[in-house]
């Protein structure tokens, strides 16, 4: 029985102690706090705001061209296909 008491002694001598290894952890933390912007994000915002402006700025072409460009003319019918389409609803070309 004295030898568990013994070990309990040494477990809360041990417990007022940090691993050297998380002491120097929280170092890092902290000088990673005091240099400024994460890399990984600065290249996120460069990104998202190249599609951004890209987005916009085909918006932007588009409505300029709904405004400035006429509108597209429909192909012309060619002759056969009226003379098909007529002979399809039963009306007789004329000459026939």
């Amino acid at each position: 029985m004295l030898i568990r008491v013994e070990a309990m002694d040494d477990e809360f001598e041990f417990a007022e102690k940090v691993p050297p290894s998380f002491d120097r952890m929280e170092n890092m933390v902290k000088d990673a706090e005091a240099k400024g912007f994460n890399p990984g994000l600065i290249v996120l915002l460069l990104v998202v705001g190249v599609l951004l402006v890209f987005l916009v700025g085909n918006f932007l072409l588009y409505m300029y061209a709904q405004k400035t460009l006429p509108r597209m003319k429909k192909k012309p019918v060619s002759k056969k296909k009226m003379k098909r389409e007529r002979l399809k609803q039963g009306v007789s070309a004329p000459g026939e």
